[in-house]
């Protein structure tokens, strides 16, 4: 059985080569590379037999294959008996997959692999750069973060993207990081470090993937993403919260507890649904904080008791977001909401299990019409639900004939709850959700009433005093003015 020699070629200059390397390159005949475009490979001694793998990036559909093939090529050359020698650029174990590829596949065959270490793009960056790779430098594939739609990156800590290679794929990425960071946020490009053609680039981020601005973008191409400024980052408010929470930090804090917390988790939710009602994305942007403070202080000291833990909560409500989409996540093709809706209700009662009610976990806390129309809904999706809307509305004409025919306290009260609940349902089958709908039309009472006060202030005159006709008048009055 031969042996496959891994050996890394540096960044792409010939003085980047390790002494092991040129050893071996000076006592072999051939050698394969992953690709000839680097520039390392004109400083090879001129003996050698270069072969290389550029034709599969050609024919290939897509880089999967691309890894695949050459893996495999490796693979059979290594049987020889005298083994094969594989160049790739940089470091083999940076942003290599075909090396981790290969090395997978010859454990599992038994042959022996030997990994030569090189220079890897990242010693020279940090070098055009000025910069720490020990102060936090997050270090990640351009094509990988691409494919995300929120990058997954600590924005309270640099960040080194490699092989930007297209200016489609920096079209990709800035989107992906304009999803976290500003879109002017500064970053800097960096083509061939560490070699004579070395080019340092700063530029706002939106501006990456334009020519004029960048030049060529190629393999030897890398983004630098600097942190934000202050705290931006869930860890780094977990450390905050932490924080108030340790022997040092606040003494209110550290005295809080899952009940004393309760009343105020409440308020900052009423608070963000308030933001909400009044359009004041300013205010919205406000009280989404105080009620993240609310959930993170809450798993705090769930921490600190050994209950669970924020990564806990993160997996739970991740599985479970996954797990209730298989339109997205799995094979299952839908068309209508209406199908997500009833797909929703089908996968969590086969979460709650046979037996279980399909109005359980409702919370008892919920305002009443809330509470009533969600029980309103869970029972639609299971199929209990008038045929048509006018039925419903039906429905409400009857509850209010039975309220007039009410004639003990008692049954006015069951009956006035009755007709409140068939609004609720009339509510859902015209697309209005109960709780806006009210809110709305209590702060439109809330308008008028006190536009009304105004004028009557205005006018020297006491509401107390006026006739019904009069107040009647007045209301008309203030429902003009404040439309």
């Amino acid at each position: 059985m031969g042996m496959i020699t891994i050996v890394g070629l540096g960044p792409g200059r010939g003085a980047h080569l390790t002494r092991e390397a040129w050893t071996i390159f000076e006592s072999v005949s051939e050698v394969w590379l992953r690709t000839a475009h680097h520039p390392t490979v004109a400083a090879l001694p001129s003996h050698l037999t270069l072969n290389a793998f550029d034709e599969v990036y050609e024919w290939a559909e897509d880089f999967q294959q691309v890894y695949e093939t050459i893996s495999g090529r490796i693979l059979t050359l290594g049987r020889r008996p005298e083994g094969v020698i594989y160049g790739v650029p940089g470091h083999p174990l940076v942003g290599e997959s075909t090396v981790q590829r290969i090395l997978e596949m010859a454990y599992k065959e038994e042959i022996d692999v030997r990994v030569v270490e090189g220079l890897s793009f990242i010693g020279p960056v940090l070098t055009a750069l000025q910069i720490d790779a020990l102060a936090g430098l997050q270090i990640y594939d351009a094509l990988a973060l691409a494919a995300h739609y929120h990058p997954p990156l600590n924005p309270d800590c640099p960040t080194l993207l490699g092989q930007l290679y297209s200016e489609a794929l920096a079209a990709d990425v800035k989107l992906a990081l304009m999803n976290q960071y500003p879109d002017d946020h500064p970053v800097t490009l960096v083509h061939a470090a560490g070699t004579i053609d070395q080019r340092i680039i700063p530029l706002p981020l939106y501006a990456i993937d334009r020519r004029s601005e960048t030049g060529c973008l190629d393999h030897l191409t890398t983004l630098y993403v600097p942190s934000l400024p202050g705290v931006t980052s869930f860890e780094g408010f977990q450390e905050t919260i932490a924080h108030l929470r340790a022997p040092e930090g606040c003494p209110w804090d550290r005295e809080q507890t899952h009940e004393s917390l309760r009343q105020g988790l409440l308020e900052e939710t009423y608070e963000v649904i308030a933001a909400i009602d009044d359009e004041d994305l300013t205010a919205l942007q406000e009280e989404l904080g105080d009620l993240l403070l609310q959930v993170v202080l809450q798993t705090q000291i769930a921490t600190e008791e050994g209950t669970f833990k924020m990564r806990d909560v993160i997996a739970g409500i991740d599985a479970k977001l996954k797990r209730r989409h298989p339109h997205v996540w799995g094979g299952r093709a839908v068309n209508r909401t209406s199908e997500v809706l009833q797909r929703w209700e089908q996968l969590k009662q086969e979460e709650r299990g046979s037996g279980r009610s399909a109005l359980e976990g409702v919370p008892r806390a919920l305002p009443a019409l809330q509470q009533a129309d969600t029980y309103s809904r869970r029972a639609s999706r299971v199929g209990f639900d008038w045929p048509h809307v006018n039925g419903v509305a039906d429905k409400v004409r009857e509850e209010i004939a039975e309220v007039e025919a009410a004639d003990t306290q008692a049954e006015r009260e069951a009956e006035v709850g009755d007709l409140l609940f068939a609004v609720v349902n009339w509510a859902r089958w015209l697309s209005v959700e109960p709780e806006t709908a009210l809110r709305k039309a209590n702060a439109r009472f809330a308008r008028r009433f006190h536009a009304m006060e105004r004028m009557l202030e205005e006018r020297g005159a006491d509401m107390v005093q006026l006739t019904i006709d009069e107040l009647e008048a007045l209301w008309q009055e203030a429902k003009r003015k404040t439309e």
